[in-house]
């Protein structure tokens, strides 16, 4: 089968959808099938093997330009080296968190699709279709819907969408972009063949707002590729190691954590309780995160490499990472289990539905650094059950939470679609 992924890249950021679509994408082209990734706005930024496209669609420098200056828009002489990989990974590289209070007018602008500023743009990615012949084109994020009427009306072939946790983004968004984008998104949604949601609380997350019905969307739980990862060390006496991976802001609930811990060395002064931190982070949180170590001490390893992310993580004892909003994939929690490392998750977004998957960890209230310090304190205190929770999360990801068994179901919704 020839299947094309549209996928938007992070802007010089690792970020779970892109780990998340070239897994897939990775695990598909294993079995056999004619798989191409092709980067949107910006390249792809994985510490796994890459097996995205080198070129980019939809430009980010390009959309950008367009969205600023009016002239950008008619004239297209300098869209060879706009949409140059090399000028977008230099672009990628002053990496910034985005913004949707900054973004609005630029999101309708893409929403308005090829009736709007970027329809150059649009015949170009027709034009690069045209060129791959995919028997199926997936969208992996609800924000490109604006494609779709295009390539179904130039290309013939069924579209499948993906929610990736663009809700928040959404409600980010000021008015009146904001109820000009959910009135165009609801447009785009209504061509769309098959919807597919990384786990059931998205689907309450954006039902509404796609005006799509909740059996109208198939429920396909994130994996990941266990290449590397080994058994986990030898729990050691006297020695508690939290660890916490991800990408460094508020949301994802450090500050939580790093209260929590702080809990707990409080209740067990005979016991070295240590909370080790590491993840990409803009440089606009570096204070966020001095302030943080400064008030509750704990040692911040940086960005890691897959290779250190695995040595990492299999040198902890617990793992957490208490978002307070509703995240929409947790990988680094199914990476956390393939380690063996029992975890301890906030109930909200894909966490409950992933503990239940793997039975690797235990359940806290959102944003409760009390509750999250209680739940520590019992993997601590009980190393026995501590260590079932991670036997029975690694064993159980392996089985269940891999890049292949995501590649297997997906190829299944393609399969019904084709008949």
């Amino acid at each position: 089968m020839r299947i094309t992924y549209i996928t938007a890249g992070a802007a010089g950021t690792i970020c779970g959808n892109c780990l998340r679509d070239n897994a897939l994408a990775a695990a598909l082209q294993k079995v056999g099938h004619d798989v191409v990734l092709l980067p949107a706005y910006t390249p792809l930024l994985t510490d796994e093997e890459d097996v995205s496209e080198p070129r980019v669609v939809l430009s980010g420098v390009n959309l950008y330009l367009q969205s600023k200056l009016k002239l950008a828009r008619s004239i297209g002489l300098l869209d060879p080296l706009l949409d140059h990989p090399r000028l977008l990974r230099w672009a990628s590289g002053f990496a910034m968190e985005t913004n949707p209070a900054q973004l609005g007018e630029m999101t309708r602008d893409t929403f308005l699709g090829d009736q709007g500023p970027y329809r150059r743009e649009i015949r170009k990615l027709l034009g690069v279709l045209r060129d791959l012949r995919p028997d199926v084109v997936h969208l992996t994020n609800s924000m490109l819907a604006s494609v779709v009427a295009p390539i179904k009306r130039h290309l013939g072939v069924p579209v499948v969408c993906s929610l990736q946790g663009e809700a928040d983004f959404l409600a980010g968004l000021p008015e009146p972009s904001r109820s000009e984008c959910y009135d165009l998104l609801r447009e785009h949604a209504a061509q769309v063949d098959s919807w597919i949601a990384p786990c059931r609380d998205q689907i309450e997350a954006m039902r509404a707002a796609l005006g799509v019905a909740a059996e109208q969307f198939e429920t396909i739980l994130p994996g990941i590729s266990t290449d590397g990862f080994r058994r986990a060390r030898v729990r050691g006496e006297n020695r508690f190691v939290v660890g916490f991976l991800a990408r460094i802001s508020e949301e994802k609930g450090l500050g939580v954590l790093a209260r929590a811990v702080d809990l707990v060395r409080k209740r067990h002064p005979e016991r070295t309780i240590e909370l080790r931190v590491a993840g990409w982070r803009a440089g606009s949180k570096q204070a966020y995160i001095d302030e943080l170590r400064g008030r509750y001490g704990f040692d911040d390893l940086g960005y890691l490499e897959r290779d250190q992310k695995i040595a990492f993580l299999e040198g902890l004892d617990a793992f957490s990472v208490p978002t307070t909003y509703r995240a929409s994939k947790g990988l680094y929690v199914l990476e956390a289990l393939a380690a063996g490392v029992p975890v301890v998750q906030p109930r909200i977004g894909v966490f409950p539905e992933l503990l239940d998957m793997t039975g690797g960890g235990l359940s806290c209230a959102p944003d409760d650094s009390e509750d999250l310090a209680a739940k520590l304190e019992t993997l601590m205190t009980d190393a026995a059950a501590a260590s079932q929770l991670g036997h029975m999360g690694r064993d159980k990801l392996h089985a269940h939470g891999t890049a292949e068994r995501m590649a297997g179901q997906t190829l299944a919704v393609y399969e019904q679609l084709l008949g």
